[in-house]
């Protein structure tokens, strides 16, 4: 088989049927539709920079705002990492060790749905913060408290890098399924992390650990939350969205989530499988390439959309981090679009396989024989809607996410006009999902 055709997303997920262009069509002309009734007809004074938060019922906070809760999931989150290190180490080379699911599927898209229902999921989980908290206890200092304190000026820098790494990971690497580079990867990534946390605290890790902050960033679009004392509250999650810290390199890591998304579905296409055959570059370098140059796009676009916003006193060079926050609903449509068959399939299948994750025939957990479940596979109409609807809910979060924003930021003769720039930028991520959802 040609090797340019070989497995989507490391694993050999399921392609799916290209959407019916009358619903691109419809769904582009909502989109924009919807964008300019935001514009014209919404409130025109901030809604979601303040504003009371309701306090969690007392029931769940003795459940789940406790120390107890939190060392269960810690308890639970370095468990299973101790347990994936055996397949890791020790497991076959091949795609039926369920490493490769737990990373690719469980992990980068599974942390969609866990993000935005349970609130700041991987980090309750994370194993290298849970190794970090177990050396602060050993050595009698605070997790908060680092050799230096952490440089505000390398803001979410590290992450952008971290998270651009997983994806060239994923994305480019023709080694991507096979051990040795993932274990390489692993181990790169909790040596980073554990000996960055020694050096900065856990500063470190709410800023530098890619898993946590794209699952942070998720996070607030989530009800759960916590107000300025600490307390478990219900937040509304437009609300939340603006209580992203607007820092150095937050433009770089929605750039990199929302270009490698759309670099996923964009190597799908035959005429980018056309181009990888018809010439003499290695795929490799191509792909780096085109994944280059799909972060660049949105980075570029969004920075120069957010800085033609501004007008009067505006600092224009802190627009963009300050408006962000708005392309994280945007980021979701898009995952939800291109990896939600993927995750219910290949996720199914990675449970499946965690039963016997030596490939000796074992059933440790009782799932080694289940079988997956097509039903999505088999409804392509019901498969094609949800994803629609999905880019177009998330265009239209953000729409309304930056049209909040811009009322704080603009003087009000411009609050109408200066929000131009970015609505289209944003129509223009939009038309792009669904020109990929129709061209699959």
């Amino acid at each position: 088989m040609n090797q340019f055709i070989l497995p989507m997303h490391g694993l050999g997920g399921g392609s799916d049927l290209p959407i019916p262009a009358p619903m691109a069509i419809a769904a582009g002309t909502a989109a924009l539709t919807l964008s300019f009734v935001v514009l014209l007809l919404a409130w025109r004074t901030p809604r979601f920079a303040g504003g009371p938060d309701r306090r969690v019922p007392i029931v769940l906070v003795r459940i789940f705002d406790t120390a107890g809760w939190s060392l269960l999931l810690r308890a639970l989150g370095l468990l299973f990492f101790c347990f994936m290190l055996w397949p890791t180490l020790f497991g076959p080379d091949t795609l039926i060790n369920p490493i490769f699911g737990v990373v690719y599927v469980w992990l980068w898209v599974g942390l969609v749905p866990a993000s935005l229902l349970f609130g700041r999921f991987y980090r309750a989980v994370s194993p290298v913060r849970t190794l970090h908290l177990l050396v602060s206890r050993a050595t009698g200092q605070p997790p908060s408290r680092g050799l230096r304190d952490y440089p505000a000026r390398l803001g979410y820098w590290p992450a952008a890098i971290g998270l651009f790494a997983f994806v060239w990971l994923e994305l480019v690497s023709p080694d991507s399924t096979y051990l040795g580079p993932l274990r390489l990867s692993i181990a790169i990534y909790v040596a980073v992390m554990v000996v960055g946390s020694a050096v900065y605290g856990d500063r470190w890790l709410e800023r530098a650990d890619p898993f946590e902050v794209y699952s942070t960033l998720l996070a607030h679009l989530s009800p759960w939350g916590r107000d300025a004392r600490g307390h478990l509250v219900w937040v509304s999650p437009l609300r939340h969205l603006s209580r992203i810290p607007a820092e150095g390199g937050l433009v770089a890591v929605v750039a990199v989530l929302l270009g490698s998304t759309a670099y996923d579905s964009w190597r799908d296409t035959a005429t980018w499988i056309r181009f990888l055959q018809g010439s003499n570059i290695s795929s490799t370098v191509w792909g780096t390439i085109g994944l280059l140059v799909a972060v660049a796009i949105v980075g570029v676009t969004f920075a120069a959309a957010s800085m033609a916003t501004g007008v009067g006193g505006v600092d224009r060079r802190q627009l963009p981090r300050r408006l962000a926050h708005s392309v994280v609903p945007i980021i979701v449509g898009y995952m939800v679009a291109h990896y939600l068959s993927f995750f219910i399939q290949t996720g199914q299948l990675t449970l499946i396989q965690l039963s016997d994750p030596m490939g000796v025939g074992a059933d440790l957990f009782g799932t080694a024989d289940w079988e997956v479940n097509y039903w999505l596979a088999q409804h392509p109409t019901f498969l094609a809607t949800t994803k629609v609807l999905a880019i177009v809910a998330g265009h239209v979060l953000g729409v309304i996410a930056a049209h909040d924003r811009a009322l704080e930021v603009l003087p009000k003769k411009h609050q109408v006009t200066g929000q131009l720039p970015l609505l289209l930028a944003m129509v223009l991520y939009t038309f792009m999902g669904l020109f990929l959802l129709f061209g699959a």
